[in-house]
């Protein structure tokens, strides 16, 4: 691994596009397990992943790049333990990865992730597109990426499912509630993607092994500009309790129509207490 950024081409000089992804390593779920009493989460076997909107959010960087000349730098912060994502993040098609390390990460709430990350983007320098995922996977606040556009001042379009880049114009499709907005900025802009924009490659051999070779270059907290009073989190969580789910264990019989009576039956009485 490298130790620092590979220098990126002045702006003007090529028509190359720089976009940041950023990311985060987060536990996977399919490993959780909840205690039958107390319900807490049992995580001493459960394994890390690149949380899945993010892998989205790091296809659709090196999409863009695909079509338009560029390349991608993976961002993320976290504890020592995000250093093993590192592969798996320049596996998937970025140049170079950028990682804040701190202890304190592992508390970081919204309002802390998205500091860090803009003091990382301050140090990394000229940008293009910045490309978050629409949530982590793991807490799925939504609000990392308008956090990060407000103190980046750039404008920031989220729920996007479609974009395409011309003439240093963004043009993004917004998958909303009630239909399709289309919006254009000019760049620099952040975007927050949905899962359905792409379907996020599977690294070859051959990528993977080439990944080990690309440079990554590891930032603390003072190299973005903050202290340790700056990753005092908002918001403190208190604890983590898997969901119950009782069955009413209800048997229904009889011909069609008396099932269905029965079923409407049920719901109402369900609904009316």
């Amino acid at each position: 691994m490298g130790a620092g950024l590979v220098p990126f081409p002045a702006k003007g000089v090529t028509e190359r596009m720089k976009v940041i992804a950023c990311y985060k390593w987060v536990l996977d779920e399919a490993d959780l397990k909840v205690d039958a009493k107390s319900r807490a989460l049992l995580t001493d076997r459960a394994k890390y992943k690149i949380s899945e909107y993010d892998r989205n959010a790091i296809e659709c960087g090196v999409q863009l790049v695909e079509q338009v000349g560029g390349e991608v730098i993976a961002l993320t912060a976290g504890t020592s333990n995000a250093k093993n994502s590192i592969k798996d993040a320049l596996s998937r098609g970025p140049a170079q990865a950028v990682l804040v390390k701190d202890e304190l990460m592992g508390q970081a709430d919204s309002a802390v992730t998205a500091k860090v990350l803009a003091g990382a983007i301050r140090k990394i320098g000229a940008y293009d597109i910045i490309v978050c995922g629409e949530g982590s996977s793991d807490e799925y606040s939504q609000q990392v990426g308008i956090r990060l556009g407000q103190l980046l001042e750039i404008p920031v379009i989220s729920f996007v499912n479609k974009v395409e880049v011309k003439n240093n114009v963004l043009r993004a499709e917004r998958k909303l509630e009630n239909g399709i907005e289309v919006v254009e900025v000019n760049l620099p802009a952040i975007i927050t993607v949905l899962p359905d924009i792409n379907e996020a490659r599977i690294p070859s051999l051959k990528q993977i092994l080439a990944a080990s070779k690309k440079p990554v270059q590891e930032l603390t907290v003072a190299d973005c500009g903050l202290s340790n009073a700056d990753l005092e989190p908002k918001v403190h969580r208190l604890s983590v309790l898997g969901a119950v789910m009782e069955r009413k264990q209800v048997r229904i019989e009889g011909d069609v129509s008396e099932m269905v009576q029965q079923v409407a039956n049920i719901i109402k009485k369900e609904v009316s207490c």
